[in-house]
């Protein structure tokens, strides 16, 4: 672990522990962001050793030079702590408020059927001396990025993805690490699942005893940029255009919002389930996917009388998912 220097460092000590044992620590971000505020703790109030509403504010404050959403990340894991140290009577101090988050004008790519062929078949011809980590790769992406397109999974939720957690008997995903820590459960198409049984094979060999369905060296989880690097590498030989691991999963939403107007559309027991398969916390966030499938609105107003308003709330105020 980190070492803290600040006079908060026992409760930011304490705050860990707690997110250690429920599982719940992100070591790539979180650590991070606590590390930096030890540090400005310590350099701006030295030898304080209580929290006070001062430090928080003060660190939380938009910067001239961030955007919104930039303060945010770099806020949420303070929130964190002084919501934890709160609870418990550690703290008199409250979560600061924070800038909105501007509307988002991210398009995801609208992946066509021949790009996606090309691009599997790129994961699955990988080249490159047989080095360990390379064999790791070769073994991995194939698996990984049609994990993300069969099943609508985050990348983090497929990095952080614990061997414990996956089922391959009755091919169910518990995902515990997620966006908002909020659990869910994903069940897999039979074809996924058969695949992840041969992975589970193949990097057993490797790893006969890993801790993470998908390990990187020293038995550890992949971090974000092995999953956007070899994302485009392997997309610049499909495409010019622009796109991210993360459009696979709004492929994911966009084609299971277009099966359901080609059989008929209950659309608010189809879109609760969509919702908790994806792990939103929130319908809106689901909701958003509607407005990415052409002509949506008009196809619910003939089937159903209703208007898209009336069946899909307002977007206008929703911060919808980023991508990675």
């Amino acid at each position: 672990m980190t070492e803290f220097v600040s006079g908060i460092a026992p409760l930011i000590k304490r705050f860990i522990a707690f997110r250690v044992a429920s599982e719940h620590w992100n070591v790539t971000s979180y650590e991070v962001c606590m590390r930096l505020f030890d540090r400005y703790c310590h350099h701006r109030y030295p030898g304080e050793s209580i929290l006070t509403q001062q430090m928080v504010d003060g660190w939380c404050a938009k910067r001239d030079t961030e955007s919104g959403k930039s303060c945010q990340t770099r806020a949420y894991p303070i929130i964190a702590f002084v919501k934890y140290l709160k609870s418990r009577g550690l703290t008199n101090v409250n979560p600061p408020k924070l800038p909105k988050k501007m509307r988002s004008t991210y398009v995801p790519h609208a992946f066509s059927e021949d790009e996606l062929r090309r691009f599997f078949n790129g994961c699955d011809t990988l080249s490159g001396p047989l080095t360990k980590q390379n064999r790791i790769r070769n073994i991995s992406i194939p698996v990984f990025f049609r994990l993300l397109y069969s099943s609508g999974v985050r990348t983090t939720e497929a990095r952080l993805l614990r061997c414990e957690d996956v089922d391959l008997e009755t091919g169910v995903l518990n995902i515990r690490l997620s966006k908002g820590y909020d659990q869910h459960f994903v069940v897999l198409h039979d074809s996924m699942l058969q695949l992840m049984r041969e992975y589970d094979k193949a990097i057993a060999d490797i790893f006969p005893e890993r801790t993470y369905f998908f390990p990187a060296r020293n038995n550890s989880f992949h971090d974000n940029s092995w999953v956007s690097d070899n994302f485009r590498k392997i997309w610049k030989n499909v495409s010019p255009c622009h796109a991210v691991p993360y459009a696979l999963r709004h492929h994911y939403a966009t084609t299971n919002i277009n099966n359901w107007i080609n059989r008929g559309m209950d659309f608010n027991s189809k879109l609760l389930y969509l919702s908790k398969s994806m792990g939103h916390s929130v319908i809106e966030s689901t909701a958003y996917y509607y407005s990415l499938v052409p002509g949506l609105s008009d196809i619910i107003e003939e089937r159903t009388q209703e208007s898209f308003d009336n069946i899909v709330p307002d977007l206008t105020d929703v911060n919808h998912e980023e991508t990675e």
